[in-house]
């Protein structure tokens, strides 16, 4: 079964646009997101478009602030400043990644943690480890969605992440074993690769390799989520990390690429920012 992340979102994203709309009323406001897009590279531009069209969708007032490629990490670092002392501002996002000038970590820990909708932030990112509420990392948070949407059995299963990245990997890890899931994280220098993925009931790729993982490293029968983006050098087309033609005549349920996790991400984004809203909201 095709695990159709665009359908998901879909449902996901009219309950949050419900929930937005009741928002004026009882809090007399609605969240704002606002993002900083730095340079023009194409990938940057065509999701920070996706983001803000989504945004518009739910009812969150959204702003992309625009900077030349050139900007000094000085300058970035104060107009972060200023939008953490925006009380008008419930979530900052810095598109990734920046111009090699400018220090990514150091961008990243600049933003407020009550803010940081990526949950990106050394707060955040301790938090999740430490078992403490704070803001999910959206691309894990979404892969938990699609397997629940699809009452994929998750507590007692082996799980096996391929990828390391404090993004995907060690994050998606954390709440596949927060949900009770056996697992384990396995990269492209892990020895007998094969051997490890054949045991998985979920497989979590995120390598960024195209069409690494093939049908003979799956578990017939496995549920298999593709985090990978890439371009396939047959066609040009966008392709996933698993050469999904083959691997879902072997898998039970299989996400594809596109359509699969990239919807639910920028789905969490905004479940993220409004409950950052939220948060403030009830503080005062």
């Amino acid at each position: 079964m095709e695990i159709n992340g665009r359908e998901i979102s879909k449902s996901i994203k009219a309950k949050l646009a419900e929930k937005v709309a009741t928002f004026p009323e009882k809090y007399g406001s609605t969240p704002n997101l606002v993002v900083i897009l730095v340079g023009e590279d194409p990938g940057s531009v065509s999701y920070v478009t996706g983001k803000a069209k989504t945004a518009t969708e739910i009812g969150i007032r959204n702003t992309t602030i625009r900077r030349d490629e050139n900007i000094s990490e000085e300058e970035l670092l104060a107009l972060i400043d200023e939008l953490n002392h925006d009380d008008d501002v419930d979530g900052i996002l810095v598109q990734l990644p920046l111009p090699k000038h400018i220090d990514e970590d150091k961008v990243i820990a600049a933003i407020s943690p009550d803010k940081d909708v990526d949950a990106f932030h050394p707060y955040n990112v301790a938090r999740l480890w430490l078992k403490q509420p704070c803001s999910l990392p959206c691309t894990p948070k979404g892969i938990i969605k699609l397997l629940k949407s699809h009452n994929v059995l998750i507590e007692g299963q082996e799980a096996v992440v391929v990828g390391r990245s404090n993004i995907v990997g060690l994050p998606v890890a954390k709440l596949l074993l927060d949900n009770n899931a056996t697992v384990t994280v396995a990269h492209s220098r892990t020895k007998n690769l094969a051997e490890i993925t054949r045991r998985a009931d979920i497989l979590v790729v995120a390598i960024g390799k195209e069409r690494y993982i093939k049908a003979d490293m799956i578990k017939p029968g496995a549920v298999v989520i593709d985090v990978g983006v890439n371009r396939d050098s047959r066609n040009g087309k966008l392709c996933g990390d698993v050469d999904f033609e083959a691997a879902s005549k072997v898998a039970s349920h299989i996400t594809p690429v596109p359509g699969g996790v990239g919807p639910m991400t920028i789905t969490c984004l905004m479940e993220n920012t409004i409950d950052s809203f939220v948060r403030k909201m009830e503080r005062k």
